[in-house]
């Protein structure tokens, strides 16, 4: 158990789950976190709160706001959209951000957590397990939602901008989606996992690499995939 955090109350079927995770015995663990982690798409939601809240420039506000109907008509990439959701807010503060973030995600998020998935976490880095969150949401939120599972900043892979003096700047460090996840995971944790968890089709090839993959919730189209590969698949309440 990580300091500060409780267990959940968990039934007997969620135990049996997070005991056949831990008997693996994994040495490297990485986890996607919008649907995997909890219902709901943690960058998306902060997206839209932010742009009432007017926490954006009016003119930046319209042009995401623009972009972002782009994006759903299928007319902007994923890996695109993901990085300019966090590029957008530059020239801010960055602690005004993650403090936002902070208080969005326990206000918004937090009690769509699946309690099975944070004790899983929780048991694995009580293990010895070294857990990598890793999402295509921006590095803010994800970082405020990692606070409920005690996995660290250094142990989260999101789309991450450079930050220069404490302010925002535009430029990428990466937007870990569909094969960008494999390759930061790679570039960073330096080896495959031994266990993955993800629910959509841009989880798929971390699913791949690593040695024992999961399906959590997942999307129909990850759902055909993962039966298709023999995959284990789990659906947490």
């Amino acid at each position: 158990m990580r300091p500060g955090l409780r267990s959940p109350i968990l039934r007997r079927t969620e135990m049996e789950f997070v005991d056949s995770v831990v008997e693996l015995g994994p040495k490297l663990a990485t986890f996607d976190c919008d649907g995997t982690l909890w219902s709901g798409d943690a960058g998306e939601g902060f997206f839209a709160w932010e742009l009432e809240q007017k926490v954006v420039p009016e003119p930046t506000a319209r042009w995401a706001r623009a972009r972002f109907a782009d994006y759903k008509a299928g007319l902007v990439e994923e890996d695109t959209m993901c990085g300019e959701l966090v590029t957008l807010h530059k020239g801010l503060k960055e602690s005004h951000i993650q403090a936002l973030t902070d208080a969005w995600f326990d206000d918004n998020l937090a009690q769509n957590i699946f309690p099975v998935m944070q004790e899983t976490i929780q048991r694995l880095m009580t293990s010895g397990c070294e857990v990598w969150a890793v999402s295509a949401s921006n590095q803010w939120v994800i970082r405020s939602a990692m606070r409920h599972f005690g996995v660290p900043k250094e142990r989260i892979l999101s789309s991450e901008v450079v930050i220069k003096n404490g302010i925002i700047t535009d430029r990428l460090v990466r937007v870990p989606s569909g094969e960008g996840k494999p390759r930061a995971i790679r570039e960073v944790a330096g080896r495959p996992p031994d266990a993955a968890f993800g629910n959509s089709r841009f989880d798929v090839e971390m699913l791949k690499m690593a040695a024992t993959p999961f399906a959590i919730n997942p999307n129909p189209d990850l759902e055909t995939v993962a039966r298709q590969m023999g995959w284990t698949l789990y659906f947490p309440h």
